[in-house]
């Protein structure tokens, strides 16, 4: 059965566009680009208010998102996500701090998985678990994406 309110739609902003999907229960994926969801391609109140606080946020002058989230995903990547959501403005975490803060010390590939398929990205900071050089982590495009977010709550943080 398909979820009949899911809308997504895609926003220009000074970094590109930027697609954002939700449903009834909140926001379900975000996407650097254009890109297709399920659903009906159009703007919702949810996703206008998602647009508007990752603009705010992009321009410095928001810390955190009061957008409702809808984290699709195993109970496992849920409570990796999660533990994302408790990662201050500005500060980082690693793999191995995330798997040993869910009682799993052993488990940072599987928190690496989780953190791969993070459909929430800003709003989500996976841009925040860094590798042991400090550095976010990831390859291409994503990492470069990243680095930039982390730089730019650094930066702001400092002002």
């Amino acid at each position: 059965m398909t979820d009949t309110s899911a809308t997504y739609f895609t926003y220009n902003t000074p970094h590109g566009p930027l697609t954002i999907a939700a449903n009834e229960r909140g926001i379900t994926d975000i996407a650097f680009g254009e890109a297709r969801f399920a659903g009906r391609h159009a703007a919702s109140t949810v996703t206008n208010r998602t647009a508007t606080e990752v603009l705010e946020y992009l321009a410095g002058k928001r810390r955190y998102f009061d957008v409702p989230l809808d984290l699709q995903g195993s109970s496992f990547q849920k409570a990796v996500w999660n533990e994302l959501l408790m990662v201050p403005y500005a500060a980082t975490t690693t793999a191995s701090d995330i798997a040993c803060n869910l009682g799993k010390p052993s488990a940072q590939r599987s928190v690496g998985t989780a953190l791969k398929r993070n459909r929430i990205a800003i709003l989500v900071p996976d841009h925040r678990v860094v590798g042991p050089s400090g550095v976010p982590v990831g390859s291409g495009h994503a990492a470069q994406i990243k680095r930039g977010l982390l730089a730019l709550e650094k930066r702001v943080d400092r002002e």
